[in-house]
């Protein structure tokens, strides 16, 4: 392999609930393929978006919140963070500025931080100002063992991107690209088109429904200028599909017109959505629903 002038591996990157994870992804790899939310818990599976810099290619593991509750939905979101950091090559921890350093204790107190070297990406470093900044950086030295590097990185400044790529460069194997050097996600259409419409149910809904909601995608029919697409969001009570479908059907078709939009910028076409919804009870606290949807607990 030490004659192999490419490098290929994975990063995990892993953080708390809503640290930004997904929004860094959907900036390095200059796309909008992995879900954002304001809201916490958003993520629920792995994704791996694909980032090419120079002669390496990076497979990024988008992953849920660490984060512990006992729901099941909840273990299996923990569950696919763990086991992203085990089966990578690196580890991204993301930690807002904003943040005290409890959530960092916290994941180097799992046993997947032992083995597995790791950088600390100091997010949203815009929020403060540069003598907090370095201020933060201090408080960070004292674990300076256990950490590779700490990047501080602003997706609003664009600061930090190249710097972050470059480190990242030197802890990965060299190896042969493991994907084919055009494509940025391992996801197939119908997975992502399933995240938009779960996004749209984020940022158009409160209270519980987003947590206790999910999306299947019943067919597409592709062609060159035009996709149909039929899904179904899945609800756990009556009156949550209600509040969906909204009065003469007004919050489901706004949901499914910010859905529609993102759909087309990504697929560069038009999209015809057309969204149900169904009740599913006690979906997200029964195994073999869970299982139904991918989600193996």
């Amino acid at each position: 392999m030490s004659d192999i002038k490419t490098k290929a591996g994975f990063v995990a990157v892993v953080g708390r609930p809503n640290s930004g994870k997904s929004t860094l992804l959907n900036h390095l790899v200059g796309e909008k393929l992995a879900m954002v939310s304001k809201k916490a818990q958003a993520t629920r599976k792995r994704m791996n978006i694909i980032v090419m810099h120079d002669e390496t290619q990076i497979i990024f593991v988008d992953t849920p919140g660490i984060h512990k509750k006992e729901r099941l939905l909840n273990q299996f979101m923990l569950d696919e963070a763990l086991k992203a950091m085990g089966d990578s090559d690196l580890i991204l921890f993301l930690a807002p500025a904003t943040d005290k350093l409890v959530e960092y204790e916290k994941f180097l107190a799992l046993p997947q931080s032992q083995n597995i070297k790791h950088i600390i990406l100091l997010t949203k470093v815009d929020h403060i100002k540069n003598g907090d900044l370095l201020k933060k950086l201090g408080e960070y030295q004292k674990y300076q063992d256990r950490f590779e590097a700490i990047i501080p990185f602003s997706v609003n400044k664009k600061i930090g991107k190249n710097q972050l790529l470059n480190e990242i460069s030197k802890y990965l194997p060299n190896s042969p690209f493991l994907y084919d050097t055009e494509i940025l996600t391992t996801e197939n259409i119908r997975d992502i088109y399933k995240e938009l419409i779960r996004e749209s149910i984020f940022e158009n809904l409160s209270d519980e429904i987003p947590y206790e909601s999910d999306v299947t995608i019943e067919k597409i029919e592709e062609s060159d200028t035009l996709d149909k697409i039929y899904a179904t969001v899945v609800v756990e009570k009556d009156t949550q599909k209600g509040i969906i479908v909204g009065n003469n059907g007004e919050t489901i078709k706004r949901l499914g017109k910010t859905a529609r939009k993102q759909m087309e910028f990504f697929a560069q076409k038009k999209i015809y959505l057309n969204l149900f919804v169904s009740v599913k009870k006690g979906w997200s606290k029964n195994v073999d629903s869970l299982e139904e949807f991918g989600y193996i607990v």
